[in-house]
């Protein structure tokens, strides 16, 4: 039997098949993805092959076969600093939350996790959560932050899901796909889920006022399927975001700002960092290069580890 993964709590994974029946299933033994060490050989929306076996009157499945992945959103494990944990599989799009502040998301975790999902071919939307709670001054940092995204070509929108103002906007860009939500745990992703399907009633709790960081509701990834011909992938909140498997090269290619100009560099193989006759670090001392995603880079480029702690995902 054939079925996508919906839900995954680290031993056993709830597959749904193409007639729409739900089995619990295990892996026999040891399962590993060639090439890849992961603490989570399988993931939510990973198409796989299972065979049924039933003990105690109770019918569940065997996974024995995964079949090719399209991509995957893959961070650093958080104990074992060899090991990453794949995220989900099979994505259309990514929506990661931001905000400004009750929790503040900054550029540093929005660039990791934009230079992920260029490496894996994952199409992302940044979602600009909270606008309702922010005055005059919080708003400018918003479209500043816009500005530095758009110009560089990705989409952004700008969202209340506690007032419903462009979560229209949201579900039409959903529909068809398979979209991950994304962010730090407070974000609002529980409540954006509830406002777009009110019928899934996920769990969603307040901001803690001692840390400033939300409570932890969503423990493991889950696959949904929504009313409207969209399927969504809920994850854990994340305190950071481990970039893995690049070479010091190539960091630069999943820049978009950096890939235009990469031809312009003296040097085929120029880091943008002391070489003479370089397009970015021109482009940077020009204003043509935000400093912040040029901080970012450096801090990937040097594999700044500080803040790679996870919400969420600390037992794995």
């Amino acid at each position: 039997m054939t079925g996508t993964v919906y839900k995954s709590t680290g031993s056993w994974y709830t597959v749904k098949t193409m007639n729409g029946k739900f089995y619990e299933c295990r892996i026999k033994g040891r399962f590993r993805i060639q090439g890849i060490k992961s603490t989570n050989p399988i993931a939510v929306g990973d198409k796989v092959e299972f065979e049924l076996e039933t003990k105690n009157n109770t019918e569940t499945g065997v996974i024995h076969r995964i079949e090719e992945r399209s991509n995957y959103i893959v961070r650093k494990s958080v104990n074992l600093s060899k090991q990453t944990h794949i995220i989900a599989a099979n994505v259309d799009q990514v929506f990661l939350l931001v905000t400004i502040d009750n929790p503040p998301t900054f550029t540093s975790f929005i660039d990791r996790f934009l230079v992920t999902a260029e490496a894996y071919s994952v199409n992302t939307v940044l979602v600009f959560n909270k606008i309702d709670t922010y005055d005059n001054e919080k708003m400018l940092e918003v479209k500043y932050l816009q500005s530095i995204y758009k110009k560089i070509g990705y989409e952004c929108i700008e969202i209340s899901a506690a007032t419903g103002h462009n979560i229209e906007k949201i579900k039409a860009l959903m529909i068809g796909k398979v979209s991950m939500f994304s962010g730090h745990s407070g974000v609002g992703k529980s409540t954006l889920v509830n406002a777009i399907e009110p019928s899934l009633d996920l769990k969603t709790k307040a901001i803690s006022e001692q840390h400033m960081q939300g409570q932890h509701t969503t423990t493991f990834a889950e696959m949904f399927d929504l009313s409207f011909d969209a399927k969504i992938i809920d994850t854990p909140g994340i305190k950071g975001f481990g970039v893995v498997d690049m070479e010091k090269e190539e960091v630069g290619d999943y820049f978009p700002e950096f890939f235009a100009l990469k031809q312009d560099c003296k040097f085929n193989n120029c880091l943008h960092l002391k070489e003479p006759k370089c397009a970015v670090k021109e482009a940077l001392e020009n204003d043509e290069v935000s400093y912040s995603r040029y901080r970012s880079y450096i801090q990937i480029l040097e594999g700044d580890e500080e803040h790679y702690r996870t919400d969420n995902w600390d037992n794995e």
